[in-house]
Formats: structure tokens, C-alpha cells, sequence
């Protein structure tokens, strides 16, 4: 069975609760991800403001045309 994000709603902070597919809504905080980044590209999103310009396309989560993304299992499964 293929999974896929159906819905993703910011909550918070690096929050962001998401619907999937197979019927299982997760919560996800993003904060430890972020700050612990050494890429620049991901600790832009440190910015409140940008971290919340994410979108849904093809099932999964992304900002600003894949520069972030992350494995839907993951997601799924609450952890990053």
C-alpha cells in the first residue's frame, strides 16, 4: 500500500499535524530537525514565517519546490 500525505495542517512552533492516506493523522514537530541542521538551506526555515510556506504536492510535504522534504514513512510514523 502506497502512503500518502492528505492533509497537513501547521499547529504551532515546527508543528504540523498531518492526515495519511490509510486513515492515521500524526503530529510532527520539526524544532530538534531544524536546530540541529548544518545545512543553511534547512535552518532558513528556523524563520516561523517560512517554515509555515509548506504545501502538499504528489502525497508529500515540501517547501519551496523540494528544497525541504522529508521520507512520508517517517512522517507516518511521528519521528524524523
Amino acid at each position: 500500500m502506497i502512503v500518502e500525505i492528505n492533509k497537513a495542517e501547521y499547529l504551532k512552533d515546527y508543528k504540523i499535524a498531518f492526515e495519511f492516506s490509510d486513515g492515521v493523522n500524526q503530529t510532527v514537530d520539526f524544532e530538534a530537525f531544524l536546530r540541529t541542521a548544518k545545512n543553511p538551506m534547512s535552518r532558513k526555515y528556523l524563520d516561523i514565517g517560512e517554515f509555515k510556506k509548506f504545501h502538499i504536492e504528489y502525497g508529500d510535504i515540501v517547501w519551496n519546490d523540494f528544497e525541504m522534504c522529508f521520507p512520508i514513512w517517517d512522517l507516518h510514523q511521528g519521528k524524523l
